[in-house]
């Protein structure tokens, strides 16, 4: 196992900066952030621009990594691959395709995406699209020797009512979506807000996770008696608030990380843990979001074994 980052929390930074100082500061892995450099939202960070990529920027890239330690262990596209507006999904598809592209001239062997939703059709009917839709995606990357994984992020804010936003919630879709040829990028933040046991929930489908991500939650009880599971309603400015629970580095919230590395440990997991930082309190700025990577790297790198 070893220990990165995902470089979406450093946005303005270039992969050749995030690289140099992951090295400096231990980390040994790198899920480098592919979205479309569109500059329209602050968190779609686009480190390496696999729309325009070719044999001499993937040997340019590997230089870099090689040079400071690293692997990188997985382009990262989270996005909506059943969203509602038909020609926005065929775009999305086609930067998936193109992130695995890039990833076999690369040598990577992951693409990190969304199954996504269609608010507008039934959890039954949006079941019924995704098997119509991704399989040729799993195809696609198969063919080339890439696996696409899945985070189980809830995606509750792409939901108008702050449902979920992204089917790959729960170990019930994840088998479903193990049946579509997908694996899982598991994260257990997002399972400790739903009430799910992130240990009891990871040890059945280690050998179906080859990647995985630390991100850590902060559960506010007394604000769950005010809002209830669905979180803030009539008070609810940004989709994304919930109001009785918030996203932290590993640490700092209520993620048993010892009881986590050592069931993927047990289950046998080789691969890369990688810290997604989205946390609050360590954001705002280049140097908070630094020193929040630091906090993760000091709880999570007692805990893999060289």
């Amino acid at each position: 196992m070893k220990l990165g980052f995902l470089t979406a929390c450093l946005p303005r930074l270039p992969l050749e900066d995030i690289a140099a100082w992951a090295g400096e500061h231990g980390y040994q892995a790198l899920e480098v952030a592919t979205w479309p450099s569109t500059g329209s939202r602050d968190f779609e960070a686009a480190h390496i621009d696999v729309a325009h990529f070719g044999e001499g920027e993937a040997e340019r890239i590997r230089a870099l990594f090689d040079r400071h330690g690293l692997v990188l262990s997985a382009l990262a596209y989270y996005e909506n691959n059943l969203h509602p507006h038909e020609p926005r999904r065929r775009e999305i598809a086609d930067h998936v395709r193109r992130n695995v592209d890039a990833a076999r001239l690369l040598g990577v062997p992951y693409v990190g995406t969304f199954i996504g939703r269609d608010p507008g059709l039934s959890v039954k009917e949006n079941v019924a699209l995704a098997e119509r839709v991704l399989p040729p995606l799993v195809e696609y990357a198969g063919e080339r020797g890439v696996k696409l994984i899945i985070e189980n992020c809830v995606m509750e804010g792409w939901h108008p009512d702050g449902y979920p936003g992204n089917l790959a919630y729960s170990p019930e879709l994840w088998e479903w979506m193990f049946s579509l040829g997908f694996y899982l990028n598991y994260d257990p933040s997002h399972l400790l807000w739903l009430g799910i046991d992130p240990v009891e929930a990871l040890r059945p489908y280690v050998d179906r996770i080859p990647h995985a991500q630390a991100k850590d939650a902060q559960i506010d009880p007394r604000a769950r008696v005010r809002y209830g599971f669905f979180g803030r309603t009539l008070s609810r400015q940004d989709p994304w608030d919930v109001g009785w629970w918030r996203y932290r580095v590993p640490g700092l919230g209520q993620v048993d990380w010892r009881a986590v590395v050592d069931a993927l440990y047990e289950g046998g997991f080789g691969g890369v843990l990688s810290v997604e930082h989205e946390d609050p309190v360590w954001g705002g700025d280049e140097t908070r979001v630094k020193q929040g990577l630091e906090i993760a790297h000091r709880t999570l790198r007692p805990l893999i074994v060289d």
